[in-house]
Parts: structure tokens; sequence; C-alpha cells
């Protein structure tokens, strides 16, 4: 069932979340061949910021950031010293647009946040506490499936490789993964997670756990109840790697108490400033950005037509 942001979402205050690093790197790879007149390369650049207009009427946000990876949780690290180890460094080229997506951020009036040593996931997860607290409702644009133990009536996710567009809700999550939101920590941590390097129980894949959580409830319910699964082998597999889930399950749950080092109110949309986008787009090159800057006259906030009174 495809949700529709603007009948679910009608009066409320709306935060839109955006995962900076995960988006950077889809742009990249989306468009692969994109410079400059210098030649510097500016197709991360560009379909980020084609990427974030399409969000933004999807979502009709009040307020909006983008929050970027600030460095590994030392707590994580001392858990799984491996935690992450496995991931490619980032491409130079990539790398270099970093800056210039955050230049532009700037320009378009969207606040940019990175905290020292502190995991986008972490600066989200607290920042969505905050906002549901103080009665908003907010979107998290993103495909990591940590994000989807934060789903709740008020926390909904774009996840941009679903290409209905549905903002997920708990009936999504569960016609994903088979279980509640807030059952998703104890499901990741049996099942491991390859992205993060993280190793799950042995034997257990996503459907194993799914049937255990939905017979015992939770981790706790299946230690408590071992001796209720049937299979021998699966029973002592989960026996000799409870310290394993355990600690899967603190690598797993995001931390909603991190500084986020923004108030909401620092977060309100605001209008971009012509001038500078009109800079930068000339310095990228970007001649339908420059074309459809002069055709909407840049009202609060709308950087291209199809983000007209999104923001």
């Amino acid at each position: 069932m495809q949700s529709s942001p603007t009948s679910e979402f009608p009066a409320r205050h709306r935060l839109l979340l955006v995962d900076g690093h995960a988006f950077a790197y889809r742009a990249f790879f989306a468009i692969r061949s994109l410079s400059s007149p210098d030649g510097a390369a500016t197709n991360a650049i560009y379909g980020f910021i084609r990427m974030l207009g399409r969000m933004q009427p999807k979502v009709k946000p009040s307020h909006l950031a983008v929050v970027w990876d600030g460095g590994l949780a030392a707590e994580r690290m001392a858990l799984l010293p491996q935690y992450k180890a496995q991931r490619p460094e980032m491409p130079r080229d990539l790398e270099l647009q970093l800056d210039q997506i955050v230049a532009y951020l700037r320009a378009a009036g969207i606040v940019s946040l990175l905290q020292d040593s502190l995991e986008a996931d972490d600066v989200i997860a607290a920042l969505t506490r905050q906002a549901v607290a103080d009665g908003m409702e907010v979107v998290i644009a993103s495909s990591d499936k940590d994000f989807m133990q934060l789903v709740s009536p008020d926390v909904r996710l774009l996840n941009p490789q679903d290409k209905t567009d549905t903002l997920w809700g708990a009936e999504e999550v569960r016609a994903k993964t088979g279980v509640e939101p807030t059952q998703i920590v104890d499901w990741l941590s049996l099942i491991g997670d390859a992205v993060d390097n993280i190793p799950g129980v042995s034997g257990v894949g996503a459907k194993t756990a799914t049937n255990l959580l939905r017979q015992f409830g939770s981790m706790d319910g299946v230690y408590q109840r071992l001796e209720e699964v049937h299979s021998d082998r699966l029973r002592v597999n989960l026996k000799v790697s409870e310290e394993v889930v355990r600690r899967n399950q603190e690598l797993v749950r995001l931390k909603c108490d991190v500084p986020c080092g923004v108030s909401l109110e620092e977060l309100a949309c605001k209008p971009g400033d012509a001038v500078a986008l009109r800079g930068l787009y000339a310095r990228w090159g970007f001649k339908s950005l420059l074309r459809e800057l002069d055709e909407t006259r840049v009202p609060a906030g709308d950087f291209f037509p199809e983000t007209a009174g999104a923001c």
C-alpha cells in the first residue's frame, strides 16, 4: 500500500532527515560521467541536488537537515574492532565533491550536520527522538535497514531503493522483514549485517530469525525458553552464540542520546540564496539548473520547478 505524505501528514510540522553520505554515494554511482568547465568531477553534486529536489515535494517538510558521518562510534569499535572495516575507501572523485555539496546546501538554506566521532545514524536517531518529543513528524531518507527500528506512527522512512515512493511505516517494515519495528534490533542481531561487517548466528537467516521472534517475541524470550526451540542444531547454535547476539544488540541499536549540535528551530526551511546558487551552478556548468533557477526566481526554499512549495 502506498502511503501519501499529503493525506497522512496534514498539519503538523514535519522534519526530513537525509543520510548525507548514503545519498552522495548513490548520486556518484548513478551518474558516471559529468564534469565542470574546468574538468572537475561534478556527477555526485548534480545527482545529489536532483535527488534532494525530488524528495522535498514528496515529503513537504517544514524542517530539513542533511546529516553526515563524523566517524565510527568508539563504543561500537570497542565491542567489535572489525566493525565496518571491510568498507572500501571512498573514491577520490567523490571525496573531492563533498565540500561542494555542502556549499550547495549552505546556498540553498539547508542545514548540513557533521558531528565529530559520531555516526550519522546516531545523530539522525537523536534528532528523531527530539522532534517526536516536540510533537513533530519525521521522515528519514535512507536505505539503511537500521532505521527500521525507529519507525512509529510519527516516524516514516523514504527508501531511495523503493521506486513506489512509499513512506515506509510499520506495515512496510513487516512486509520486508516479517517483524515489528520494535523487533528490528533483535532481528538484525540474529542475522548480522554484512554491510557493517557484523556476523550473525550460524545457520540463522532472515526467515529463521523472523520465525523465532514471532514465536518468542524477543531475544530475551528466546533465551528464557530456549528448550522450546524444536531444532537441535538451531538450539545449540543459539546457545553458543548468546554472547555474539548480545553484542550485536549493542552494535545495532541506534543511540538516541548523542549530542545533535543544533536545535530543531535551526532546521526550519529557509529561502535559498539565488545569487550564491547562480554562482555555484555557473562554476559547475549546470546549465539546466541555471535555467530553472531563472524561471522560478527562487521563491523561499524552492530550487527547481518540482520543489515549488515543498519547503
